[in-house]
């Protein structure tokens, strides 16, 4: 089969302009002609000599799963699970990251303030959230803790599988806000080039039963706002001295 030929703007002139002389006797509601269309141009492939390969140079961790031994799942409900429990057994695993000399050593001292649940008080763990991220019907865990004394977060998500607990997403950064939105996690941090901040978005994939890092991407916000410097408070004005009367 002949390849298709290219619409060039040149054609689409042709084609509008019997349109637009018809348009011209019509009412003002009638089809106008938008002008001319840019040509489309095709992508230069570059470097066509490299050789081929099969396997990345680095690993970066695409697929990212494991099975969390040792934690239950009653009724294979992840809403029984403890959120708390789930990170102290990251932390006791961790000894190196956790410990008293590790960088986020605060981090495992603070596992100790979880007693009331995560999200309160001091406990590192924050608020966890349950959604279906995975399509099967059931809720799946979004969990997050801080990793002090820096400013990074670890986010976590975990499913069911085969009646086990298991991890199929983790990332840490500096963020400056986690969302879910359909099968996704999107993930935002700050960048060192002003007015603009990172998006990374995980969306589950069936085929390798993880969530997968589908787009990496640099946004602009906006410019960036600086601190407003703290306006100096004048000081009050002396008292007046009494007028001595004059007798």
């Amino acid at each position: 089969m002949p390849p298709r030929p290219v619409r060039t703007a040149a054609a689409i002139a042709l084609l509008l302009a019997p349109l637009a002389a018809l348009t011209a006797c019509g009412d003002a509601g009638g089809l106008r002609g938008a002008g001319p269309t840019p040509t489309a141009i095709s992508p230069d492939k570059l470097w066509p000599g490299l050789p081929p390969v099969s396997s990345p140079a680095f690993e970066i961790g695409e697929v990212d799963t494991q099975v969390i031994k040792g934690i239950a799942v009653p009724g294979d409900d992840i809403r029984e699970v403890d959120p708390v429990a789930i990170v102290r057994k990251e932390v006791a695993a961790s000894p190196g990251d956790y410990g008293s000399d590790s960088p986020y050593h605060e981090t495992g001292g603070r596992m100790a303030e979880c007693g009331e649940g995560a999200g309160k008080g001091r406990c590192p763990v924050l608020r966890p959230y349950y959604r279906d991220l995975t399509g099967d019907g059931r809720d799946d865990l979004t969990l997050g803790f801080r990793q002090l004394p820096g400013k990074l977060t670890a986010v976590r998500v975990y499913t069911v599988d085969k009646h086990r607990l298991t991890q199929v997403m983790a990332w840490e950064d500096a963020m400056s806000g986690v969302e879910l939105a359909g099968r996704s996690v999107i993930i935002r941090s700050p960048s060192e080039v002003a007015g603009y901040e990172y998006r990374l978005q995980w969306t589950w994939d069936r085929q390798q039963k993880a969530m997968l890092l589908t787009h990496d991407e640099m946004l602009r916000t906006g410019p960036r706002k600086k601190t407003p410097s703290p306006t100096p408070t004048a000081a009050p004005a002396p008292s007046p001295s009494p007028t001595a009367s004059g007798r």
